[in-house]
């Protein structure tokens, strides 16, 4: 498949029109081939903070790259007068190697960000596996400037017959939602989202009342069904009581393949990839079960000896959250976790998020989030508001979200002890709990769902782009373009996504904030990259393909 993309592109570069030499306009070019020096001659020289300088390169004339270990490593290029764009237009170009199976999210490729003026680039591949019960986002390829800009929420309708929106993936380019639907002959559903507050009914895989979780997982979209108790959402009672607890493929249309009932359990609460293989919690039983690939989940242990809440994978581990005495847990292997500590006097850790470069948690009953620093350790970054709970973390376009109870709102991390609110999604009158359970990126869009209204709400940071499909493991040429204010993103030589004409991205991005390659808001970046360039012009599309033929 890469021979015939690199032929195809090779006629485009001969059938085109001369172009100008592809190193016109180059503010910094690190090949990264056994150093971290800017070859552009324009003296931007990169500073290594462990990063192994001998790897091997995506091919031809690109035989070299780095190698970033995920867990520290990247380098970084001191501000300068010729790192600036301003309002103008610009290019990052680089080849990405990622593995296939992935025990730590990828993380940043380019960034240049000041978290406190919201103001910069981010170039990601973005993972949200913690997403309360769902990983909403796998693999995701990211582009985004800002500059303390954000729409407001825009409300996105409601699925079906929602009271819920309890799950929540970003799958072969859509967005796709689980619901509550608990009353009378009402079930859960999955439903694609078709735009305009349209949604495309998916089906009900088992009559159980929820889907409450969903992952990508080999290419497919998985999801779990549960017999949801809304009375834990001091709703009236659910009167559809089927048991779910199974995890269900989908196989397109309306149809879907069972792939087994977690034991005894008649909800499956959480989804996770880890390592090759698909991750499962049940709900109101315990334990954290692996599937076989088949019909059949192999127990791997009770973390805490507790209910556990979610899962996430945070360097090397996979990590689960607590209910009853909460507390964080890691996967040691066969049945046996270690305790890596408590979250103060909460008594619920619901969510996980991986953010620049540390795992961070959501709680209850304080709506606190916190920052673990190792062992058992962890720190207050603060509460929301006066909330109660923190579910969903999200990290989108340089900043971190998170959807609390009992308001359903949503609040945006400006540093230790400032959460700033951005919106109350759900105002429905005369009720006690309202919740923003779980968020997703699509179309570089944040989207939020909530309950009890049933709705799908979304805004945007800046301007963004997302290529809604899981990056595949392997070399791959990532491109990000701004021109004219328009925003282009890039895969192996082919546009896979531009911003909306209406959406004018022509604002100042510079900032004092040096530029790190391997390193952002997300996190150190987990595999290697080669060829990394930044161009003070928009790149157009056979000049693109002619940096993805130099590694022929």
């Amino acid at each position: 498949m890469r021979v015939l993309l690199i032929a195809a592109l090779s006629v485009v570069l001969l059938e085109g029109d001369v172009m100008a030499s592809i190193d016109d306009g180059l503010l910094g070019h690190w090949p990264l081939a056994g150093d971290c020096r800017d070859h552009s001659g324009n003296g931007l020289d990169g500073v290594n903070h462990g990063v192994d300088l001998d790897g091997g390169g995506p091919g031809g004339a690109l035989s070299r790259g780095a190698v970033f270990d995920g867990e520290g490593g990247f380098i970084e290029v001191p501000d300068a007068g010729g790192l600036r764009v301003g309002e103008g237009d610009f290019a990052v170009a680089a080849w990405l190697r990622t593995d296939e199976d992935l025990t730590d999210v990828i993380g940043d490729i380019v960034s240049r960000y000041d978290p406190a003026a919201r103001r910069g680039l981010n170039l990601s591949v973005i993972s949200h596996a913690g997403m309360t019960s769902s990983q909403s986002n796998f693999r995701t390829l990211f582009f985004g400037v800002d500059d303390a800009r954000a729409t407001d929420w825009q409300d996105c309708g409601r699925p079906g017959e929602a009271v819920f929106v309890s799950s929540m993936c970003v799958f072969d380019g859509d967005l796709y939602v689980g619901t509550c639907e608990p009353y009378g002959e009402q079930m859960g559903h999955v439903y694609r989202r078709r735009g305009d507050g349209e949604w495309e009914d998916c089906g009900g895989p088992d009559g159980a009342n929820s889907i409450m979780a969903m992952a990508v997982f080999d290419g497919a979209l998985y999801v779990g069904s549960a017999a949801y108790n809304t009375k834990g959402s001091l709703l009236p009672a659910a009167e559809n009581t089927t048991p779910g607890g199974h995890v269900y493929r989908y196989e397109g249309g309306r149809t879907w393949t069972d792939c087994g009932q977690l034991p005894e359990a008649r909800a499956t609460y959480c989804l996770t990839v880890f390592a090759g293989n698909l991750y499962a919690l049940a709900m109101y039983v315990p334990g954290v079960f692996r599937w076989d690939g088949a019909t059949g989940w192999e127990y791997c242990g009770t973390p805490g000896e507790q209910r556990s809440m979610a899962l996430a994978v945070h360097n090397g581990s996979l990590w689960a959250s607590g209910n009853g005495s909460a507390g964080v847990n890691r996967y040691l292997g066969g049945e046996d976790w270690e305790f890596c500590g408590r979250q103060e006097e909460n008594t619920q850790t619901y969510s996980f998020a991986i953010y620049e470069g540390r795992m961070y948690v959501g709680t209850w009953p304080d709506g606190s989030v916190h920052r673990y620093e190792g062992g058992e350790q962890w720190t207050n970054v603060g509460r929301m508001g006066e909330e109660k709970e923190v579910m969903g973390l999200a990290v989108y376009n340089g900043k971190m979200y998170g959807g609390t109870l009992p308001l359903g709102q949503v609040y945006r991390f400006d540093g230790p002890g400032q959460w700033a609110l951005t919106g109350q999604l759900d105002t429905t009158p005369d009720v006690t709990y309202r919740r923003v359970w779980t968020m997703a990126i699509h179309e570089g869009w944040l989207y939020a769902g909530t309950l009890p209204s049933g709705h799908v709400y979304r805004m945007m940071a800046g301007s963004a782009l997302s290529h809604d499909e899981a990056l595949p493991s392997g070399w791959h040429h990532i491109a990000a373009v701004r021109d004219h204010g328009a925003l282009h993103l890039y895969l192996d030589g082919e546009r896979v996504a531009r911003s909306d004409p209406g959406r004018r991205a022509d604002f100042s991005i510079d900032t004092d904030a040096p530029l790190r390659i391997g390193f952002g808001q997300h996190d150190y970046l987990n595999g290697s990259l080669a060829d990394v360039r930044l161009y003070g012009r928009a790149l157009g599309g056979r000049e693109i393909a002619e940096l993805v033929v130099m590694a022929q």
